[in-house]
Protein backbone atom coordinates (compact mmCIF):
# COMPACT_ATOMS: atom_id res chain seq x y z
CA UNK A 1 0.00 0.00 0.00
CA UNK A 2 1.05 3.59 -1.01
CA UNK A 3 2.25 5.29 2.39
CA UNK A 4 0.37 8.36 2.74
CA UNK A 5 3.11 11.04 3.45
CA UNK A 6 6.20 10.98 2.23
CA UNK A 7 9.04 8.24 3.73
CA UNK A 8 12.07 9.19 5.03
CA UNK A 9 15.07 6.75 4.12
CA UNK A 10 15.19 3.73 6.72
CA UNK A 11 18.05 3.09 8.87
CA UNK A 12 19.09 -0.42 9.07
CA UNK A 13 19.57 -2.31 12.60
CA UNK A 14 22.36 -4.06 10.98
CA UNK A 15 24.32 -0.78 11.31
CA UNK A 16 24.79 -0.94 14.79
CA UNK A 17 25.76 2.80 15.16
CA UNK A 18 22.78 5.04 15.74
CA UNK A 19 22.33 3.96 19.36
CA UNK A 20 25.05 1.46 20.36
CA UNK A 21 26.26 2.47 23.86
CA UNK A 22 23.43 3.67 25.43
CA UNK A 23 22.19 7.60 26.11
CA UNK A 24 20.85 10.22 23.79
CA UNK A 25 24.52 11.26 23.50
CA UNK A 26 24.70 8.99 20.93
CA UNK A 27 21.54 10.34 19.11
CA UNK A 28 22.65 13.03 16.18
CA UNK A 29 19.84 15.30 14.66
CA UNK A 30 20.31 14.10 11.22
CA UNK A 31 20.42 10.62 12.04
CA UNK A 32 18.18 8.92 9.75
CA UNK A 33 14.74 7.91 10.94
CA UNK A 34 12.84 4.82 10.44
CA UNK A 35 9.65 6.09 8.68
CA UNK A 36 6.90 3.54 7.79
CA UNK A 37 3.59 4.87 7.72
CA UNK A 38 1.14 3.80 8.84
CA UNK A 39 3.14 2.93 11.31
CA UNK A 40 4.43 5.40 14.10
CA UNK A 41 4.56 7.59 16.78
CA UNK A 42 1.15 9.82 17.56
CA UNK A 43 0.55 12.91 19.46
CA UNK A 44 -3.03 13.73 20.78
CA UNK A 45 -3.68 17.62 20.77
CA UNK A 46 -6.24 19.21 22.26
CA UNK A 47 -6.56 22.46 20.47
CA UNK A 48 -7.83 24.99 22.97
CA UNK A 49 -5.05 24.00 25.41
CA UNK A 50 -2.29 23.70 23.32
CA UNK A 51 -0.62 26.58 21.99
CA UNK A 52 -2.34 29.94 21.23
CA UNK A 53 -1.13 32.41 17.92
CA UNK A 54 -3.17 35.77 18.59
CA UNK A 55 -2.81 36.74 22.18
CA UNK A 56 -6.96 35.54 22.87
CA UNK A 57 -5.55 32.96 25.49
CA UNK A 58 -7.60 30.13 23.23
CA UNK A 59 -5.15 27.26 21.26
CA UNK A 60 -5.58 27.57 17.73
CA UNK A 61 -4.70 25.58 14.65
CA UNK A 62 -2.22 28.13 13.92
CA UNK A 63 -0.44 27.68 17.30
CA UNK A 64 -0.25 24.02 16.29
CA UNK A 65 1.36 24.93 13.39
CA UNK A 66 3.85 26.92 15.00
CA UNK A 67 4.97 23.98 17.00
CA UNK A 68 5.66 21.43 14.43
CA UNK A 69 9.17 21.87 14.50
CA UNK A 70 8.76 20.63 18.04
CA UNK A 71 6.97 18.11 17.33
CA UNK A 72 8.96 16.83 15.05
CA UNK A 73 12.23 16.61 17.00
CA UNK A 74 10.48 15.04 19.66
CA UNK A 75 9.85 12.35 16.54
CA UNK A 76 6.44 12.61 16.61
CA UNK A 77 5.31 11.26 13.05
CA UNK A 78 1.66 11.86 13.64
CA UNK A 79 -1.26 13.76 14.96
CA UNK A 80 -4.28 13.23 16.46
CA UNK A 81 -6.36 16.33 16.40
CA UNK A 82 -9.49 16.02 18.96
CA UNK A 83 -12.59 18.04 17.29
CA UNK A 84 -12.12 21.41 15.59
CA UNK A 85 -15.96 20.89 14.22
CA UNK A 86 -17.69 23.91 14.83
CA UNK A 87 -19.49 22.63 18.54
CA UNK A 88 -21.07 25.20 21.36
CA UNK A 89 -19.08 23.48 23.75
CA UNK A 90 -15.10 23.62 25.11
CA UNK A 91 -14.35 20.28 23.89
CA UNK A 92 -15.79 19.59 20.30
CA UNK A 93 -17.42 16.38 21.16
CA UNK A 94 -21.15 17.65 20.15
CA UNK A 95 -20.84 19.27 16.85
CA UNK A 96 -22.75 21.32 14.77
CA UNK A 97 -21.35 21.65 11.61
CA UNK A 98 -19.23 18.38 10.10
CA UNK A 99 -17.83 20.42 7.59
CA UNK A 100 -16.56 23.47 9.24
CA UNK A 101 -13.99 24.44 11.55
CA UNK A 102 -14.55 25.67 15.48
CA UNK A 103 -13.89 29.85 15.04
CA UNK A 104 -12.11 29.42 18.35
CA UNK A 105 -9.29 27.42 16.34
CA UNK A 106 -9.48 29.58 13.22
CA UNK A 107 -10.71 28.69 9.30
CA UNK A 108 -10.35 25.81 6.85
CA UNK A 109 -7.26 27.41 5.36
CA UNK A 110 -5.84 27.90 8.55
CA UNK A 111 -6.38 23.73 8.74
CA UNK A 112 -5.07 23.41 5.28
CA UNK A 113 -1.91 25.22 6.00
CA UNK A 114 -1.63 23.41 9.46
CA UNK A 115 -1.56 20.06 7.20
CA UNK A 116 0.58 21.23 4.50
CA UNK A 117 3.18 22.00 6.70
CA UNK A 118 2.97 18.68 8.63
CA UNK A 119 2.92 16.54 5.29
CA UNK A 120 6.63 18.24 5.19
CA UNK A 121 7.83 17.04 8.44
CA UNK A 122 6.92 13.48 7.14
CA UNK A 123 3.83 14.00 10.40
CA UNK A 124 0.64 12.72 9.50
CA UNK A 125 -2.79 14.68 10.79
CA UNK A 126 -6.04 12.36 11.76
CA UNK A 127 -9.12 14.83 13.12
CA UNK A 128 -11.16 13.08 15.72
CA UNK A 129 -14.60 12.39 13.85
CA UNK A 130 -17.73 12.29 16.19
CA UNK A 131 -20.09 10.22 14.22
CA UNK A 132 -22.08 8.37 16.99
CA UNK A 133 -24.40 12.36 17.81
CA UNK A 134 -24.41 15.55 17.00
CA UNK A 135 -25.27 18.57 19.09
CA UNK A 136 -29.16 20.03 19.93
CA UNK A 137 -28.05 23.03 18.41
CA UNK A 138 -27.04 20.92 15.15
CA UNK A 139 -29.35 22.42 12.57
CA UNK A 140 -30.48 18.86 11.60
CA UNK A 141 -31.59 18.23 14.86
CA UNK A 142 -33.09 21.91 15.65
CA UNK A 143 -35.53 21.05 12.64
CA UNK A 144 -36.46 17.47 13.37
CA UNK A 145 -37.48 18.38 16.80
CA UNK A 146 -39.37 21.40 15.62
CA UNK A 147 -41.54 19.41 13.03
CA UNK A 148 -42.49 15.55 12.97
CA UNK A 149 -42.93 16.43 9.14
CA UNK A 150 -39.24 17.47 8.87
CA UNK A 151 -36.95 15.47 6.30
CA UNK A 152 -34.42 14.98 9.15
CA UNK A 153 -36.62 14.39 11.52
CA UNK A 154 -35.51 10.50 10.83
CA UNK A 155 -31.75 11.27 11.23
CA UNK A 156 -32.01 10.92 15.00
CA UNK A 157 -33.76 8.33 17.08
CA UNK A 158 -37.28 9.02 18.80
CA UNK A 159 -39.75 7.25 21.27
CA UNK A 160 -42.67 5.77 19.91
CA UNK A 161 -45.59 4.86 22.04
CA UNK A 162 -43.94 1.37 22.83
CA UNK A 163 -40.52 2.73 23.89
CA UNK A 164 -39.01 1.65 27.29
CA UNK A 165 -38.43 5.40 28.52
CA UNK A 166 -37.12 4.61 31.67
CA UNK A 167 -34.45 1.71 30.10
CA UNK A 168 -30.98 2.78 31.73
CA UNK A 169 -27.84 2.28 29.39
CA UNK A 170 -24.33 0.15 30.57
CA UNK A 171 -23.32 2.53 33.00
CA UNK A 172 -26.55 3.21 34.32
CA UNK A 173 -26.56 6.53 32.90
CA UNK A 174 -30.04 8.02 31.76
CA UNK A 175 -31.09 7.38 27.84
CA UNK A 176 -34.00 9.30 26.55
CA UNK A 177 -34.48 12.93 27.51
CA UNK A 178 -37.57 15.39 26.87
CA UNK A 179 -40.87 14.91 26.43
CA UNK A 180 -43.39 13.62 24.12
CA UNK A 181 -44.12 13.86 21.41
CA UNK A 182 -40.24 14.70 21.25
CA UNK A 183 -37.99 12.24 23.30
CA UNK A 184 -35.17 11.33 22.03
CA UNK A 185 -32.29 8.92 22.53
CA UNK A 186 -28.88 10.26 23.68
CA UNK A 187 -26.25 7.67 24.86
CA UNK A 188 -23.73 10.06 26.42
CA UNK A 189 -25.47 13.11 27.20
CA UNK A 190 -28.93 14.93 26.78
CA UNK A 191 -26.83 17.28 24.75
CA UNK A 192 -25.48 14.72 22.24
CA UNK A 193 -29.02 12.97 20.55
CA UNK A 194 -28.00 9.74 18.80
CA UNK A 195 -27.98 9.89 15.15
CA UNK A 196 -30.19 7.35 13.59
CA UNK A 197 -27.88 5.07 11.31
CA UNK A 198 -30.39 2.90 9.88
CA UNK A 199 -31.34 5.67 7.51
CA UNK A 200 -29.43 6.01 4.60
CA UNK A 201 -29.57 9.30 4.28
CA UNK A 202 -27.25 9.48 7.65
CA UNK A 203 -24.98 7.40 6.68
CA UNK A 204 -24.36 8.98 3.31
CA UNK A 205 -24.32 12.23 5.43
CA UNK A 206 -21.23 11.25 7.45
CA UNK A 207 -19.83 9.31 4.75
CA UNK A 208 -19.85 12.65 2.43
CA UNK A 209 -18.18 15.02 5.47
CA UNK A 210 -15.25 12.19 5.96
CA UNK A 211 -14.87 12.30 2.07
CA UNK A 212 -14.66 16.54 1.88
CA UNK A 213 -11.82 16.80 4.91
CA UNK A 214 -9.60 13.84 2.94
CA UNK A 215 -10.30 15.05 -0.15
CA UNK A 216 -10.50 19.06 0.56
CA UNK A 217 -8.32 19.68 3.36
CA UNK A 218 -5.63 16.68 2.61
CA UNK A 219 -5.74 15.38 6.30
CA UNK A 220 -4.68 11.57 6.62
CA UNK A 221 -7.32 9.72 8.65
CA UNK A 222 -9.76 9.75 11.51
CA UNK A 223 -9.61 9.15 15.04
CA UNK A 224 -13.50 7.63 14.85
CA UNK A 225 -14.85 8.42 18.29
CA UNK A 226 -16.97 5.79 20.28
CA UNK A 227 -16.57 3.79 17.17
CA UNK A 228 -19.22 0.47 19.55
CA UNK A 229 -21.94 3.15 19.96
CA UNK A 230 -22.75 4.12 16.44
CA UNK A 231 -26.32 1.51 16.66
CA UNK A 232 -28.49 2.40 19.75
CA UNK A 233 -29.16 -1.53 20.05
CA UNK A 234 -25.34 -1.67 20.37
CA UNK A 235 -25.25 -5.04 17.50
CA UNK A 236 -21.80 -5.63 17.00
CA UNK A 237 -22.65 -6.74 13.34
CA UNK A 238 -24.29 -3.47 12.82
CA UNK A 239 -21.47 -1.42 13.62
CA UNK A 240 -18.93 -3.42 12.56
CA UNK A 241 -20.91 -3.40 8.64
CA UNK A 242 -21.20 0.59 9.14
CA UNK A 243 -17.19 0.89 9.33
CA UNK A 244 -16.57 -1.56 6.69
CA UNK A 245 -19.36 0.68 4.66
CA UNK A 246 -16.89 3.60 5.78
CA UNK A 247 -13.47 2.49 5.22
CA UNK A 248 -14.91 1.44 1.12
CA UNK A 249 -15.92 4.88 1.09
CA UNK A 250 -12.86 6.53 2.37
CA UNK A 251 -10.49 4.19 0.57
CA UNK A 252 -12.14 5.85 -2.63
CA UNK A 253 -10.84 9.06 -1.80
CA UNK A 254 -8.15 8.19 -0.14
CA UNK A 255 -6.65 4.85 -0.22
CA UNK A 256 -4.26 4.42 2.37
CA UNK A 257 -6.19 6.67 4.93
CA UNK A 258 -5.95 5.83 8.53
CA UNK A 259 -9.05 4.89 10.60
CA UNK A 260 -8.30 4.23 14.49
CA UNK A 261 -11.36 3.38 16.50
CA UNK A 262 -12.22 3.72 20.24
CA UNK A 263 -13.92 0.76 21.29
CA UNK A 264 -13.59 0.76 25.07
CA UNK A 265 -13.86 -2.93 25.65
CA UNK A 266 -12.61 -6.41 26.21
CA UNK A 267 -9.93 -7.27 23.39
CA UNK A 268 -13.04 -10.03 22.19
CA UNK A 269 -15.25 -7.37 21.85
CA UNK A 270 -12.77 -5.03 19.73
CA UNK A 271 -11.20 -7.59 17.50
CA UNK A 272 -14.16 -7.74 14.74
CA UNK A 273 -13.71 -3.93 14.58
CA UNK A 274 -10.87 -4.68 12.91
CA UNK A 275 -12.46 -6.11 10.04
CA UNK A 276 -13.77 -2.43 8.93
CA UNK A 277 -11.05 -0.57 10.94
CA UNK A 278 -7.22 -0.11 10.70
CA UNK A 279 -6.69 -0.31 14.39
CA UNK A 280 -8.17 0.14 17.56
CA UNK A 281 -6.63 1.42 20.60
CA UNK A 282 -5.72 -0.90 23.46
CA UNK A 283 -7.22 0.38 26.41
CA UNK A 284 -6.76 -3.10 28.46
CA UNK A 285 -2.85 -2.49 27.84
CA UNK A 286 -3.49 1.41 28.80
CA UNK A 287 -3.98 -0.04 32.48
CA UNK A 288 -1.78 -2.66 32.45
CA UNK A 289 1.44 -0.66 31.76
CA UNK A 290 0.54 2.18 34.64
CA UNK A 291 -0.39 -0.58 37.04
CA UNK A 292 3.10 -2.49 36.28
CA UNK A 293 5.06 0.97 36.68
CA UNK A 294 3.57 1.66 39.78
CA UNK A 295 3.21 -1.31 41.54
CA UNK A 296 6.64 -2.33 40.25
CA UNK A 297 5.56 -5.71 39.48
CA UNK A 298 4.79 -7.67 35.84
CA UNK A 299 1.39 -9.07 35.90
CA UNK A 300 1.96 -10.99 32.80
CA UNK A 301 1.97 -7.67 30.12
CA UNK A 302 4.34 -9.74 27.36
CA UNK A 303 2.08 -13.20 27.31
CA UNK A 304 -1.07 -11.33 27.84
CA UNK A 305 -0.56 -9.13 24.80
CA UNK A 306 0.77 -11.72 23.06
CA UNK A 307 -2.53 -13.54 23.20
CA UNK A 308 -4.45 -10.67 22.24
CA UNK A 309 -2.18 -10.01 18.94
CA UNK A 310 -3.10 -13.89 18.16
CA UNK A 311 -6.86 -13.15 18.73
CA UNK A 312 -6.61 -10.18 16.88
CA UNK A 313 -4.71 -11.88 13.98
CA UNK A 314 -6.82 -14.62 13.72
CA UNK A 315 -9.98 -12.34 13.98
CA UNK A 316 -9.07 -9.77 11.25
CA UNK A 317 -5.90 -11.31 9.65
CA UNK A 318 -2.70 -9.68 9.46
CA UNK A 319 -2.50 -6.24 8.76
CA UNK A 320 -4.20 -4.76 11.70
CA UNK A 321 -2.51 -1.67 13.69
CA UNK A 322 -2.56 -1.99 17.83
CA UNK A 323 -2.79 1.64 18.76
CA UNK A 324 -0.82 1.90 22.47
CA UNK A 325 -1.03 4.94 24.81
CA UNK A 326 -0.58 5.27 28.00
CA UNK A 327 -3.47 7.86 28.85
CA UNK A 328 -5.97 10.36 26.72
CA UNK A 329 -8.18 13.06 27.44
CA UNK A 330 -10.79 10.80 28.97
CA UNK A 331 -8.26 9.38 31.64
CA UNK A 332 -6.42 10.83 34.95
CA UNK A 333 -2.91 11.34 33.57
CA UNK A 334 -0.34 9.34 33.71
CA UNK A 335 1.82 11.14 36.64
CA UNK A 336 -1.34 11.64 38.61
CA UNK A 337 -2.18 8.44 38.34
CA UNK A 338 1.44 6.95 39.30
CA UNK A 339 1.75 9.80 42.60
CA UNK A 340 4.49 12.08 41.03
CA UNK A 341 6.87 9.43 40.70
CA UNK A 342 8.94 10.42 37.55
CA UNK A 343 10.89 7.12 37.98
CA UNK A 344 7.65 5.10 37.27
CA UNK A 345 6.45 7.66 35.17
CA UNK A 346 9.91 6.73 32.68
CA UNK A 347 9.15 3.02 33.10
CA UNK A 348 5.95 3.42 31.85
CA UNK A 349 7.09 5.15 29.05
CA UNK A 350 9.81 3.09 28.29
CA UNK A 351 7.33 0.00 28.32
CA UNK A 352 5.27 2.05 25.48
CA UNK A 353 7.76 3.01 23.28
CA UNK A 354 9.28 -0.50 23.03
CA UNK A 355 6.40 -2.92 22.79
CA UNK A 356 4.66 -3.81 19.68
CA UNK A 357 2.06 -0.91 18.02
CA UNK A 358 1.71 2.57 17.22
CA UNK A 359 2.28 4.70 20.18
CA UNK A 360 -0.37 7.51 21.07
CA UNK A 361 1.08 10.21 23.34
CA UNK A 362 -1.53 12.43 25.22
CA UNK A 363 -0.02 16.64 25.04
CA UNK A 364 2.36 17.30 27.92
CA UNK A 365 2.57 13.47 29.03
CA UNK A 366 6.42 14.12 28.11
CA UNK A 367 6.72 16.97 30.33
CA UNK A 368 4.94 15.32 33.32
CA UNK A 369 1.46 17.35 33.16
CA UNK A 370 -0.60 16.06 36.12
CA UNK A 371 -4.28 16.31 35.84
CA UNK A 372 -7.91 14.78 37.88
CA UNK A 373 -10.90 14.20 36.55
CA UNK A 374 -13.41 16.10 35.93
CA UNK A 375 -12.89 16.33 32.75
CA UNK A 376 -11.31 20.49 32.60
CA UNK A 377 -8.49 19.37 34.73
CA UNK A 378 -7.19 16.64 32.34
CA UNK A 379 -7.29 18.85 29.50
CA UNK A 380 -5.33 21.87 31.59
CA UNK A 381 -3.05 24.86 29.11
CA UNK A 382 0.39 23.34 27.87
CA UNK A 383 3.23 24.57 29.56
CA UNK A 384 5.73 26.11 27.16
CA UNK A 385 7.71 29.01 28.88
CA UNK A 386 8.81 29.69 32.62
CA UNK A 387 7.49 32.61 31.72
CA UNK A 388 3.39 32.08 32.17
CA UNK A 389 2.67 35.08 30.37
CA UNK A 390 4.30 33.84 27.18
CA UNK A 391 3.09 34.66 24.18
CA UNK A 392 2.10 30.89 22.73
CA UNK A 393 0.69 30.02 26.65
CA UNK A 394 -3.15 29.39 26.52
CA UNK A 395 -5.53 30.35 29.48
CA UNK A 396 -8.47 28.69 28.40
CA UNK A 397 -8.98 27.26 31.52
CA UNK A 398 -7.05 28.46 35.05
CA UNK A 399 -4.63 25.21 35.76
CA UNK A 400 -5.01 23.68 38.92
CA UNK A 401 -2.81 20.95 38.79
CA UNK A 402 -0.29 22.72 37.37
CA UNK A 403 -0.15 25.68 38.82
CA UNK A 404 2.52 25.49 41.81
CA UNK A 405 6.24 25.86 40.91
CA UNK A 406 7.02 22.05 40.50
CA UNK A 407 5.17 22.14 37.18
CA UNK A 408 8.01 21.97 34.52
CA UNK A 409 7.54 23.64 31.24
CA UNK A 410 8.73 22.17 27.87
CA UNK A 411 12.22 25.02 28.26
CA UNK A 412 12.94 23.67 31.85
CA UNK A 413 12.20 20.29 30.58
CA UNK A 414 14.42 20.85 27.65
CA UNK A 415 17.41 22.34 29.53
CA UNK A 416 17.83 18.96 32.10
CA UNK A 417 19.10 15.91 30.14
CA UNK A 418 17.72 13.31 32.76
CA UNK A 419 14.25 14.83 32.45
CA UNK A 420 10.98 13.33 31.22
CA UNK A 421 11.02 15.14 28.13
CA UNK A 422 14.55 13.88 27.67
CA UNK A 423 13.67 10.20 27.94
CA UNK A 424 10.76 10.39 25.95
CA UNK A 425 12.82 12.12 23.35
CA UNK A 426 15.86 9.48 23.64
CA UNK A 427 13.03 6.32 23.33
CA UNK A 428 11.44 7.31 20.60
CA UNK A 429 14.43 8.26 18.12
CA UNK A 430 15.51 4.60 19.55
CA UNK A 431 12.26 3.18 18.41
CA UNK A 432 12.14 5.15 14.93
CA UNK A 433 16.15 3.95 14.58
CA UNK A 434 14.75 0.19 14.22
CA UNK A 435 12.90 -0.96 11.90
CA UNK A 436 12.63 -4.08 14.08
CA UNK A 437 10.91 -1.28 17.03
CA UNK A 438 8.88 -0.45 14.49
CA UNK A 439 7.49 -3.36 12.93
CA UNK A 440 8.81 -6.37 14.44
CA UNK A 441 7.00 -8.78 16.65
CA UNK A 442 6.70 -9.72 20.19
CA UNK A 443 8.16 -12.62 21.99
CA UNK A 444 8.48 -13.76 25.07
CA UNK A 445 11.25 -14.76 27.06
CA UNK A 446 10.82 -17.73 29.31
CA UNK A 447 14.17 -18.26 30.53
CA UNK A 448 13.91 -14.35 32.15
CA UNK A 449 11.40 -14.73 34.76
CA UNK A 450 12.88 -12.55 37.55
CA UNK A 451 10.86 -10.52 39.95
CA UNK A 452 10.78 -6.66 39.02
CA UNK A 453 12.16 -7.41 35.27
CA UNK A 454 10.17 -7.54 31.92
CA UNK A 455 12.14 -8.84 29.56
CA UNK A 456 10.66 -9.86 26.12
CA UNK A 457 12.02 -10.08 22.15
CA UNK A 458 10.92 -7.96 19.08
CA UNK A 459 11.52 -9.78 15.76
CA UNK A 460 11.68 -9.17 12.46
CA UNK A 461 12.70 -11.67 9.96
CA UNK A 462 16.42 -12.57 10.64
CA UNK A 463 16.78 -9.65 12.97
CA UNK A 464 16.13 -9.27 16.46
CA UNK A 465 16.15 -7.26 19.58
CA UNK A 466 16.32 -8.23 23.28
CA UNK A 467 14.58 -5.44 25.74
CA UNK A 468 14.63 -5.81 29.69
CA UNK A 469 13.29 -3.74 31.97
CA UNK A 470 13.92 -3.28 35.73
CA UNK A 471 10.86 -2.01 37.46
CA UNK A 472 12.23 -1.93 41.04
CA UNK A 473 14.43 0.59 42.81
CA UNK A 474 17.57 -1.61 43.21
CA UNK A 475 19.97 -2.80 40.44
CA UNK A 476 19.33 -6.07 39.01
CA UNK A 477 21.75 -8.68 38.37
CA UNK A 478 20.79 -11.26 35.20
CA UNK A 479 22.46 -13.94 33.86
CA UNK A 480 21.80 -14.40 30.34
CA UNK A 481 21.64 -18.33 29.50
CA UNK A 482 22.74 -19.66 26.57
CA UNK A 483 19.07 -19.15 24.66
CA UNK A 484 20.29 -15.49 24.43
CA UNK A 485 23.74 -15.93 24.43
CA UNK A 486 23.85 -14.25 20.66
CA UNK A 487 23.28 -10.68 22.30
CA UNK A 488 26.14 -9.48 22.61
CA UNK A 489 25.92 -5.76 21.91
CA UNK A 490 23.74 -2.71 23.33
CA UNK A 491 21.87 -1.30 20.92
CA UNK A 492 20.13 1.36 23.62
CA UNK A 493 20.35 1.72 27.39
CA UNK A 494 18.60 4.56 29.39
CA UNK A 495 21.29 4.09 31.75
CA UNK A 496 25.21 4.51 31.41
CA UNK A 497 25.40 2.28 34.29
CA UNK A 498 23.65 -0.35 32.97
CA UNK A 499 26.07 -2.76 30.92
CA UNK A 500 26.30 -6.20 29.46
CA UNK A 501 29.75 -8.15 30.66
CA UNK A 502 30.66 -11.39 29.69
CA UNK A 503 26.99 -12.43 29.48
CA UNK A 504 25.76 -10.59 32.57
CA UNK A 505 23.53 -7.70 32.53
CA UNK A 506 23.40 -5.63 35.22
CA UNK A 507 20.71 -3.08 35.26
CA UNK A 508 20.47 0.31 36.89
CA UNK A 509 17.53 0.95 39.41
CA UNK A 510 14.19 1.30 36.84
CA UNK A 511 16.71 1.68 33.63
CA UNK A 512 15.67 -0.02 30.03
CA UNK A 513 18.61 -1.58 27.83
CA UNK A 514 18.18 -3.16 24.08
CA UNK A 515 20.39 -5.67 22.92
CA UNK A 516 21.62 -6.88 19.72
Amino acid sequence: MKPFIPLLASAALTCGVLLTGCTSDSLKPDSKLVHKPPHGVYYEVFVRAFADSNGDGIGDLKGVTSKLDYLQDLGIEGLWLMPINASPSYHGYDVTDYMDVNPDYGTRDDLIELVKEAHKRNIAVLLDFVVNHTSTQHPWFQQAESSSTSPYREYYQWATPTTNTNELGESGQQLWYGSAPNQYYAYFWQGMPDLNFDNPKVRQEIIKAGQFWLHEIGIDGFRLDAAKHVYADADPAKNIQWWQEFRKAMEDVKKDVFLVGEVWDSPYIVAPYLKGLNSTFNFNLSKQLLDTAKGEYDPGIVSNLIDVHKLYEETAGKEYIDSTFLTNHDMDRTVSQLDDNLDHAKVAASLLLTLPGDPFVYYGEEIGLRGRKPDEGIREPMLWKKDANAAEQTHWEVSRWNADASARSVEEEQADNNSLYQHYKKLIHARRSSEVLVRGDLVDVPSLQVQGLIAFKRTLGDQSLLVLQNLSPKPQVVALGQDLSAYQKTYFSTNPDTQLKSGTLTLSPYSTIILQ
